[in-house]
């Protein structure tokens, strides 16, 4: 006989949920609310007066070449980013899961990372290649390498996509590593008994049933490159040298907080959130299909 479960209380599902339907609508409807009437309205830098200009805001914004600078920026930035981040945690846990010996202090410390919040990773990252004091910076010119974040914008940008990618490999690590570990032993060795060697066997067996869990990964990825990184790029290159890394979600902030412009960076708010819904949404439609639950 099935047994169903039955609340007596008509109220308690509702109270249940109560606490994060709040928080979704204080901190995510709200300001998302006020972000769209924002961009439609044209503010002096005090808040004074405030005039209604459809969308003005938006026709400016596209007109402007340094926001297609910004734009072709963060692709590229946050191409890397997932890239190398997805490529590097895998690897780091198909050898986590091989470790015998000291396996614990092994996923331990890869999994510290996630606990440095993006600002102090900057910090960290830019003392390391700091151009007069950092040791990474003083290795690299004893071979005769001349890293100068503050002056070379490719290298900036390259020092800003090993931050981000070193504060999120820890995340993917452990979802991969769980993904792994779940995998039933016996298909590996079954086809270990066939013959199949070590990478034979993760590209024909581990690597397809890991599909669910990359596909999470590279959607939380993108949006992570495209909004949780703002700290790295605030705290270690403040979007230079010039506009060399002046990704899409530092420019937003860089705009409406610095230069007061709070109906133009509303409209980059609200353009920045459609492209990434547009990403997440091409995502699940298209290449969903090619995971294997």
């Amino acid at each position: 006989m099935e047994k169903r479960v039955t609340f007596n209380e008509r109220l308690l599902p509702y109270l249940l949920v109560a606490p994060q339907i709040v928080i979704t609508v204080v901190f995510f409807f709200w300001p998302s609310g006020q972000m769209l009437w924002q961009s439609v309205l044209l503010e002096d830098a005090f808040g004074g007066n405030s005039k209604f200009v459809w969308f003005d805001n938006f026709i400016s914004l596209l007109q402007e070449p340094a926001y297609y600078e910004s734009v072709r920026v963060t692709v590229v930035f946050s191409f890397l980013v997932a890239t190398i981040g997805l490529a590097l945690s895998l690897l780091l846990a198909v050898m986590a899961d091989r470790v015998i010996r000291g396996a614990s202090l092994y996923k331990t410390i890869l999994v510290w990372p996630y606990a440095v919040a993006p600002a102090v990773a900057g910090v960290l990252w830019g003392f390391l290649f700091n151009p007069s004091v950092g040791t990474v910076s003083w290795m690299l010119k004893a071979v005769g390498i001349e890293f100068n974040f503050v002056s070379n914008g490719t290298q900036a940008l390259i020092l800003i996509v090993i931050a981000a990618v070193w504060n999120q490999v820890s995340y993917n690590f452990l979802f991969f590593l769980a993904g792994l570990q779940s995998i039933p032993r016996s298909l590996i060795e079954a086809a270990a008994i066939d013959g199949a060697g070590p990478a034979r066997r993760f590209w024909d067996i581990a690597f397809p049933l890991l599909s669910p869990t990359g596909f999470f990964l590279l959607v939380v990825n993108i949006i992570y490159a495209f909004f949780g990184t703002f700290g790295v790029v605030a705290s270690l290159t403040q979007g230079g040298p010039g506009q060399a890394t002046n990704i899409l979600v530092y420019k937003v902030w860089n705009d409406g907080f610095r230069g007061q412009d709070l109906g133009g960076s509303s409209a980059q708010s609200v353009i920045l959130m459609v492209v990434v819904i547009l990403l997440t949404v091409v995502q699940f439609r298209f290449i969903e299909r090619r995971v294997h639950y």
